[in-house]
């Protein structure tokens, strides 16, 4: 009898993306990662344990590449953490349904040699499409597990943990004996004890300048190749797509696809025609829903977290102590009563339109604007992870190839409306001035951004590629995981914002028990009274920096009478410059590490001009 095997401590799951690498790493690990429909949002190494037996192992969700040999730089996160020896063995999650591409990804892997397990994931979708495979006979030819999975539905998830233990290097085809000669004239000439030595020749035919020893035997290894009168690198990479093509083959079988609902709603979806409607309309609905069921929500809570605060004060009593107490409460409650209405709804329907698929879809229609303004068609994706939240908006730019691309992209990222300056505007805006004065403030916001980078992109001219974006399937979004993706997303607020407007209002009370919370009002004179604002408005402002929520809640606790006691003009200019001025800390210190702190200083000096001079337009505008 076989000895039981042990699992592995350390699992990397590697994929392409969409293959729904994430969405698996969630339903073995729990939500600790986001799964989203489009490249950039995996862009790090992200973590979890998970029990398999009577084991506990690790699990990694490396970025999804296409490849392990390229230069983009989600590739090279996961090259260089599987060459670094980290991982124990290797989950190689692929598109049942497109497994004829998937499988060159596989090839790669095995050039690795590494304990591998191949999880056929979207089984589901593969059946819509007629490809049925012969999972034992994959297995068979390729040596390793192969696991059948649809991780959307959590299915298959016990048989890919208990593979685990079974894990072993691919078997690689054999590829054209003249590539193979080539190869091993490579790996002959590489020093003793090299690791990887078949990755490594690879990546030497494929154009990695190789180090003056190992020239001459590159050479000879190119010069094997060139009757073919085509680069090492295609040749080897046709190579690799001739094998992948020759395996599927062997287990796959392909029938006739259902034509159904999805293949009819995309053409409606990203057509030219309605697509562009379709999408105005999701972003009106998207609107709509989240100012509707905010203020239901805000109603909602109202009355009981003013009984509650009532009772708060009076327990607390008075004094410096007291009133500090009380200033913390009032700045939790006022998270409570003005943010969470706003922000529950809104990561939930974003949730809910990543999860449907649609968001990919809204990518590609997108991608034209993009080319207009002067930017990289990838350029869509870091602005449509900005609506939640411009950190991952900035880092999400690391997939852009071109510095030039990454620098505009960030600068102008920036400027979207984040789930904490969505806030303000429905807060402030939509609910005291009307919920078309903050649509108003949205599709403004568009225009200026489209205009910004229009003009940066003419100062930094350069050609822009299209947009290579794989479209996933329409999915029924499971409610566990669109609760679980909105948990995950709203606990930054929960562990990091209630703490910083506890702590924020209490400043603010004693600030005005000292006495000195008019001195630096004062000394704000010079940014509040060209906008034509209080000057109890300038220390909100200033902690606005923090999160741009905090604005909102300091300022209805600094005004005496609340926000209630601005004019209509002055709210809306105040939500203006909130909109534009300096990002939070945090999307500042996102800037700094890839921009460098040189470029971050110039974003946070222009963007603050740029919500000055706005402000200061609609201040004249509105006559405030």
């Amino acid at each position: 009898m076989e000895a039981e095997r042990a699992f592995p401590r350390r699992v990397a799951l590697v994929g392409q993306p969409n293959a729904g690498k994430s969405t698996l790493f969630n339903a073995i690990v729990g939500y600790r990662a986001v799964a989203a429909n489009f490249p950039g949002t995996t862009v790090e190494a992200l973590r979890g344990r998970a029990r398999a037996g009577r084991s506990s192992i690790e699990l990694v969700d490396l970025p999804g590449t296409y490849s392990l040999l390229g230069g983009d730089p989600a590739e090279r996160v996961a090259r260089e953490f599987l060459l670094a020896g980290e991982a124990d063995a290797v989950v190689h999650v692929a598109d049942a349904s497109r497994l004829d591409r998937s499988l060159e990804l596989t090839l790669e892997l095995a050039e690795l040699g590494l304990p591998a397990v191949l999880c056929l994931n979207m089984a589901d979708e593969a059946e819509h499409r007629g490809v049925r495979i012969d999972r034992e006979g994959l297995s068979s030819l390729l040596g390793v597990p192969v696991v059948v999975t649809v991780a959307s539905r959590g299915q298959g998830i016990p048989e890919l943990l208990a593979a685990l233990p079974h894990a072993r290097p691919i078997q690689r085809p054999p590829y054209p004996a003249d590539v193979e000669r080539a190869l091993r004239r490579v790996i002959s000439a590489l020093p003793p004890g090299e690791p990887f030595p078949v990755h490594r020749a690879a990546r030497l035919l494929a154009g990695e300048e190789p180090p003056g020893a190992l020239r001459p035997a590159v050479e000879e290894a190119w010069a094997e190749l060139a009757p073919r009168g085509e680069d090492p690198a295609l040749v080897l990479s046709d190579a690799r797509h001739a094998a992948a093509a020759r395996l599927f083959e062997a287990v796959a079988q392909v029938g006739k696809a259902r034509v159904g609902w999805r293949e009819r709603a995309d053409d409606l979806v990203m057509g030219p025609v309605l697509g562009y409607p379709l999408l105005l309309l999701v972003l009106l609905g998207l609107f709509a829903s989240v100012y509707g069921l905010g203020s239901a929500l805000e109603r909602l809570l109202a009355p009981g977290l003013d009984a509650l605060s009532g009772a708060v004060h009076q327990a607390l009593g008075t004094g410096l102590a007291g009133s500090l107490l009380r200033g913390a409460w009032d700045g939790l409650a006022a998270g409570v009563a003005v943010v969470l209405p706003y922000l529950a709804p809104f990561l939930l329907l974003l949730a809910f339109l990543e999860d449907v698929g649609y968001l990919p879809r809204a990518g590609f229609l997108l991608d034209g604007l993009m080319h207009r303004v002067g930017l990289h068609g990838k350029s869509v994706i870091p602005f449509l992870l900005g609506y939640g939240c411009t950190v991952p908006a900035v880092l999400a730019t690391r997939i852009l190839e071109e510095e030039r691309d990454r620098i505009l992209t960030a600068a102008l990222a920036v400027l979207v409306p984040c789930a904490g300056r969505t806030i303000v505007i429905l807060g402030l805006v939509g609910r005291y001035v009307g919920p078309w004065a903050a649509l108003l403030l949205y599709l403004g916001n568009l225009l200026v951004i489209a205009l910004a980078g229009w003009a940066l992109a003419r100062l930094v001219p350069s050609e822009s590629p299209g947009l290579v974006l794989e479209i996933p399937p329409y999915r029924l979004p499971r409610g566990r995981n669109l609760l679980g993706k909105t948990w995950l997303r709203l606990r930054g607020f929960v562990l990091l914002a209630w703490p910083l407007l506890a702590a924020s209002s209490a400043l603010l009370t004693l600030l005005e028990a000292l006495g000195w919370n008019q001195g630096l009002n004062l000394g704000l004179r010079f940014l509040t009274w060209p906008l034509g604002l209080p000057a109890e408005a300038g220390v909100p402002l200033v902690l606005g920096v923090l999160r741009k929520e905090l604005s909102l809640v300091m300022l209805a606790g600094a005004l005496p009478g609340g926000v209630g006691a601005l004019t209509v003009g002055q709210r809306v200019v105040f939500t203006v410059f909130v909109l534009f001025y300096v990002p939070c800390l945090a999307t500042v210190g996102a800037l700094g590490r890839e921009l460098g702190w040189r470029r971050t200083g110039l974003v946070v000096v222009g963007t603050t001009g740029l919500g000055l001079v706005l402000a200061l337009l609609v201040r004249g505008v509105l006559r405030v």
